[in-house]
């Protein structure tokens, strides 16, 4: 193989890579709980959100909406969404909470730097906005 094309393959990916940066291309990150809820409403239908709960990493958030929370995070170069139904899945990590979906291809969802207590302060918080009465254990 010619050095001098190798050299040039490797000069145009690290072009490209730095042109896609340069352009946030493929940047999924959740960056507020504004951008939580919208992103929620318009990926499910008939979701209206009241409320968000973001990971610090910007990876997931959970958005709590009219009778239903929404579990969104970060699937390649896109944000996917599920909607769920309280009570929640939950086990404390020491990185965060992971919140069970109940759906083997989508998995676990891990909301870095948020404890359990918050997540189910939002759990209540669907409760009361809906009407509907949620005992905490």
């Amino acid at each position: 193989m010619n050095w001098i094309v190798l050299g040039y393959s490797l000069a145009g990916v690290l072009g490209l890579a730095l042109v896609a940066r340069w352009l946030r291309l493929g940047e999924s990150r959740i960056s507020s709980e504004a951008q939580a809820r919208e992103t929620a409403e318009q990926m499910l239908a008939g979701f209206v959100a009241h409320g968000a709960l973001l990971g610090t990493d910007g990876n997931a958030a959970l958005v709590a909406g009219n009778g239903a929370i929404a579990i969104l995070k970060r699937h390649g170069a896109k944000i996917a969404a599920r909607r769920l139904v309280a009570p929640l899945g939950l086990t404390q990590a020491i990185e965060g909470v992971r919140v069970e979906t109940g759906e083997r291809l989508f998995g676990g969802v891990l909301l870095f730097g948020v404890v359990a207590d918050e997540v189910r302060a939002l759990e209540a918080s669907v409760g009361r906005a809906s009407g509907v009465v949620v005992t905490l254990h």
